[in-house]
């Protein structure tokens, strides 16, 4: 994977709350995490986890593409309670440049897979061909292909012994379908308010907007494909 490049993400967050017209105290509880961790990822100052980021962006009506394209990004409209004598000026691009991402970091990675939506991969992918990316709750994730003009993540899924889909221990939630089949190993999903133990053979699908979180409980990885269909 060549060296990815990521534009300022926490600036970029904080735009689109702005835009919203949500707090940090509001967005916080909205995704179930710190208001202090909100302001970290804003300022910079810390990496969100991929449920993290998920769930930030899905809270904001944004992509997560968005937070990575190349292009500069103009700044947040003031708040309409701001006073008529002091008119706005016209908006203007952010003057922070990308900064680059360091290999092996979970924004290196998705900065890699959210690159180009429109770049073809496959139609043949071997196994030494495929990006990676691995997360820091125990989790790889291996690209099997994309298609462009397709919302579609397709991906070989390893679940390492303790690993789970949130480090943090809380449900994701992130727009689409997803679709999982599990090939080896046991995973233990948590759906709502539902638990459900997958084997070699077993498949899930469900609308992504449902709370969830896989973990592994077992002494073996647990490897599955899943594809996962973005809403748009």
């Amino acid at each position: 994977m060549s060296a990815a490049t990521v534009p300022p993400v926490g600036e970029r967050i904080r735009q689109a709350r702005l835009r919203r017209g949500t707090s940090l105290r509001a967005l916080a509880r909205e995704i179930g995490v710190s208001a202090s961790l909100i302001s970290q990822v804003e300022n910079g100052k810390s990496q969100p986890s991929v449920s993290t980021l998920y769930a930030i962006t899905t809270a904001l009506g944004i992509s997560i593409e968005s937070l990575f394209d190349s292009g500069e990004v103009s700044a947040a409209p003031p708040a309409a309670a701001a006073p008529a004598a002091a008119a706005p000026a016209a908006a203007a691009p952010l003057a922070a440049p990308p900064v680059a991402a360091a290999p092996g970091t979970v924004l290196y990675a998705l900065a890699a897979f959210a690159a180009d939506p429109q770049r073809r991969i496959g139609p043949l992918v071997t196994p030494g061909e495929r990006e990676v990316l691995e997360l820091d709750s125990g989790v790889v994730w291996e690209r099997l292909g994309h298609v462009p003009g397709t919302d579609v993540d397709f991906l070989l899924v390893t679940y390492r012994p303790g690993g789970a889909s949130s480090s943090s221990g809380g449900l994701m939630r992130h727009t689409g379908t997803e679709y999982g089949y599990l090939t080896s190993g046991e995973l233990i999903l948590t759906l709502g308010f539902e638990e459900y133990t997958l084997r070699p053979g077993d498949a899930v699908c469900f609308e992504s907007t449902t709370p969830h979180r896989y973990r592994n409980d077992g002494a073996v990885p647990a490897v599955g494909v899943w594809c996962v269909f973005s809403d748009t």
